[in-house]
Order: C-alpha cells, then sequence, then structure tokens
C-alpha cells in the first residue's frame, strides 16, 4: 500500500533525515514500511481467522484425521496444516500426538510438512506482496510436496524408526471440557487473545526477517547480486536450501527476506526454495525431531523435502524465466 510507502518515506527522510540515495537511507525506509505493513496484515489476517477458528484447539487436530480413510485421512491432515498458525518445532508436539494416536505415520508426516511450509497468514502476505498467482502457486506446490512427501513417508515403513518412548506417551487433556461462548463477543475476544498470542510467538522473528531484509534491500550492492544470484544456473537452488537449513523462522518471519530479494531480481524460485527451507526444513526443527524419530526417518524426511524444494524452485525459475 502507498500509506506504508510514504510512512517509510517519513520516517527514514523526514524525521531522520536520511537520503533516498544512501545505503542505510535505503535500508530505514525498507525497514520502517514493511514492519508497518507486516504487522498491519499480520494482526488483521490473525484476527479474522482467530474469530472464525476460535472453537478448534490445537490438541483437537488429530480427532479430524483418526478412523478417517488413509487419503482422506492425509488430505484432512494437509488441510488443517495448512490452516493451523503453526511454525515447525510448535508442530513436533503435535506430531507426537498423532503418533500416540496410532494415525498413520504417512498422513503424520505430512501433516509436520503442510503446517510449518503452508498458513493462511503467509499466503495472505505473498498474495499482497507478490500476487495471487505466485501465492496459488505456492500453495499448490505446498500441498503436493506434503502429499507426496507423506507418501514417501509411508512406503518406508517409518514406524519402526519412531523412538519406542513415544508410543506410550499421552497428550495432556488441554481443552477438553472447556466452555465455549458463541456470542459475537465471545469470538472477539478469543480472536483478540489469538492475535496476542501469535504477535508473542512471532514478533521477534518478523523483525528479525524484515530487519535481514532491509539490509539486503539497503547494502547488497545491485552489482553481486546479478553476479551472483540472478543468474539462471542449476546450483543456485539446492545451494538456496542449504542455506535456509541452519536458519530458522517461520513463512511470515522469512516473507521480508523474500521480498528484497526478488526486489534485487533474484529469479523467484530460488527465492522460494531458501523460503521452504527456513520454513520447514530449520535445524531447531530437526533436533526436536530427532528426540521423536530415529536417525534414518530423519535422514529420509531432510532428503524428501529438500528434493522436492529443489525441483519447486526449478519449476518456478522456469515458469518466470
Amino acid at each position: 500500500m502507498k500509506l506504508f510507502e510514504q510512512l517509510g518515506d517519513l520516517v527514514a527522510y523526514d524525521l531522520l533525515g536520511l537520503s533516498p540515495d544512501d545505503r542505510l537511507g535505503a535500508a530505514v525506509q525498507f525497514f520502517v514500511m514493511d514492519v508497518a505493513q507486516i504487522f498491519f496484515l499480520l494482526a488483521l489476517v490473525i484476527y479474522l481467522m482467530g474469530w472464525l477458528r476460535a472453537f478448534v484447539a490445537p490438541e483437537k487436530v488429530r480427532e479430524f484425521v483418526q478412523g478417517k480413510p488413509q487419503w482422506l485421512a492425509r488430505s484432512l491432515a494437509i488441510t488443517l496444516g495448512a490452516i493451523t498458525p503453526f511454525c515447525s518445532c510448535s508442530s513436533v508436539p503435535l506430531f507426537i500426538g498423532f503418533v500416540e494416536a496410532r494415525i498413520p505415520m504417512g498422513v503424520t508426516f505430512s501433516f509436520l510438512i503442510a503446517s510449518p511450509m503452508i498458513n493462511e497468514i503467509a499466503l495472505v502476505m505473498l498474495i499482497y506482496l507478490l500476487g495471487w498467482e505466485v501465492a496459488m502457486l505456492y500453495l499448490l506446490a505446498g500441498l503436493v510436496v506434503a502429499y507426496v512427501g507423506g507418501v514417501i513417508m509411508e512406503k518406508l515403513k517409518t514406524e519402526r524408526w519412531v523412538e519406542s518412548y513415544v508410543w506410550d506417551i499421552k497428550m495432556a487433556a488441554g481443552q477438553q471440557g472447556r466452555v465455549v461462548d458463541k456470542s459475537f463477543s465471545g469470538r472477539h475476544q478469543n480472536a483478540v487473545a489469538e492475535v496476542k498470542e501469535i504477535f508473542r510467538r512471532l514478533w521477534k522473528w518478523v523483525l528479525a526477517g524484515i530487519a535481514v531484509g532491509a539490509l539486503f534491500h539497503g547494502y547488497v550492492p545491485q552489482e553481486w547480486v546479478e553476479a551472483n544470484l540472478t543468474n539462471q544456473a542449476w546450483w543456485s537452488v539446492p545451494a538456496a536450501v542449504l542455506m535456509g537449513i541452519p536458519l530458522y523462522s517461520n513463512a511470515v518471519g522469512v516473507i521480508p527476506v523474500i521480498e528484497a530479494m526478488l526486489g534485487k531480481d533474484v529469479p523467484i524460485g530460488t527465492a522460494l526454495a531458501l523460503m521452504m527451507s527456513i520454513a520447514a526444513l530449520s535445524l531447531p526443527e530437526l533436533i526436536i525431531l530427532r528426540k521423536v524419530i530415529k536417525w534414518p526417518a530423519l535422514i529420509w524426511f531432510v532428503v524428501i523435502l529438500a528434493v522436492s524444494f529443489v525441483l519447486v524452485g526449478w519449476m518456478f525459475n522456469f515458469i518466470y524465466a
């Protein structure tokens, strides 16, 4: 929106007296503009989705897929993963709950892939920043990766690689028996509470992502980007996937970085491959997941996702070449 760009100009150039031609000025303007627009979008989308979703407790997610046919259970798990605002690390406890409920491992892994990789907040921001065509293609790619990845993990019979103690874990009753206020004011209060809770978990990652994006926007020379990142070399997408693994954020927090990269003409597939890797293959998630599954399952999980992200990145680069 023009309003946020004008706010960035006001703070960077009028109040702080920086120059649009200066690297610091460009970085500060980008930071202020993105903080305003992304936090506005976050609050709006979380509130609207929270108002509609106020009465679905995370602990109840697994109940939607119990006892369903395999294909339907996997589809429901992916859908629930896409509409629940969990990052990769917070999805792992639900993964344990799926295992404890004896839901097939292929279905469980489909949820684990979809939950951090796709969510409605990131999709709205992608639509706003990159257009609905890119957002819908990203959504489709995420659904396919989650479905196919779950099928492959199922064929590998990964139940044999689940740590034995996990089978005995009982998830807490959580919100069982709670009284639900279905009035308008009750929904409003629940939605506001969800905004506060998700902001509490996300704000530092979003600010970090915006800061990185601002530094990239202001300080990385266009000549360097053109020489190293804007080419269509086959290795650029695998390199982006590898770069994303040591990092930790979520799809929302990394979008400002992607926006800044695209502003420097980095190919969209390369940028989105980095985004997918950070969101669904982060090192903290893998460390936590290793406590739940043994090394063979973890290695297969990493390989399947890394190959999938590379293929998706190449596809986007081919389409938007």
